[in-house]
């Protein structure tokens, strides 16, 4: 038995990768930063899983260094192995917000959240090799920037997309930087974007977008069940065994943007992050 923890657990594609991992018999962790949505999670993985026990679930916000420091500290109290850490947490804030860090929110809970968790239950996830680290990242990485100066839109110019986009692409470049560093150790880490997936992400979106985004649920997207194909199938599938670096567009790997490729502004970025998160 595999023990899993997966954040943004309590809804969309968080819940169902956790129903579907709980189902082939895995310990499963989850993170959720509202308790009564956590709850339901616990509820409805044990129902639809069919198994046994519940989960186990702990709270956490992951625009707060001081919470992700508690859940960390937890986490390695009480657990003597993890196999598999999906960071899955994620949003988009419909105009420019802060942290109580002082960030702005989206680049926090996107990209600094997860690298700030996965670096302090790193020695676990290496004495638990092999193991694996799934990032959920987005094909919006694609049209993303990277100002190192100026990471949180400080100078203006932020838009939700781009807030949003460069977290995403921060999320590649943070998988690529951390495959490198864990060369040899048994432990992979590799990015995916899930597709276009009808959740409550965009429903932060101005009000003249909605109808778009109500008809692309409806036309385009595809379903959180059907998404979480490719996560399970990242942290679990012996098809991937000792694949590690690499960006997945759902199921198949996939060249991610030029930037994304760029090893220099990786090494950047993880210095940055590191100065920011005070490791």
């Amino acid at each position: 038995m595999k023990t899993m923890l997966i954040t943004g657990a309590t809804s969309g594609i968080g819940l169902e990768a956790a129903v579907a991992l709980a189902r082939q018999g895995n310990r499963l962790v989850l993170l959720g930063r509202d308790q009564s949505k956590l709850n339901a999670a616990v509820d409805a993985v044990k129902r639809r899983a069919g198994v046994a026990g519940a989960p186990d679930s702990w709270l956490c916000d992951f625009g707060s260094q001081a919470q992700i420091h508690k859940l960390a500290t937890r986490v390695l109290a009480k657990y003597d192995r993890l196999d598999v850490l999906v960071n899955n947490a994620g949003l988009a804030t419909r105009r420019r917000e802060i942290t109580e860090d002082d960030i702005e929110r989206t680049f926090a809970v996107n990209h600094l959240g997860p690298f700030l968790l996965t670096n302090l239950v790193l020695d676990l996830l290496v004495k638990s090799a092999p193991a694996r680290v799934v990032n959920v990242a987005s094909s919006e990485h694609y049209h993303a920037t990277m100002d190192l100066a100026d990471l949180g839109f400080e100078r203006g110019g932020w838009g939700m997309a781009k807030a949003y986009g460069r977290s995403k692409l921060a999320n590649v470049l943070f998988t690529r930087a951390l495959a490198k560093r864990l060369e040899g150790k048994g432990v992979t880490v590799n990015a995916v974007h899930p597709g276009a997936v009808a959740t409550g992400i965009w429903d932060c979106a101005p009000r003249w977008m909605q109808p778009t985004i109500w008809l692309a649920k409806r036309l385009i997207m595809i379903t959180p069940e059907k998404a979480a194909k490719s996560i399970v199938h990242l942290a679990s599938s012996a098809e991937v065994e000792g694949e590690t670096g690499l960006y997945f567009n759902q199921l198949e790997p996939k060249e991610p943007s030029k930037l994304a490729h760029d090893d220099e502004l990786a090494e950047r970025l993880w210095a940055e992050s590191a100065r920011m998160m005070k490791l």
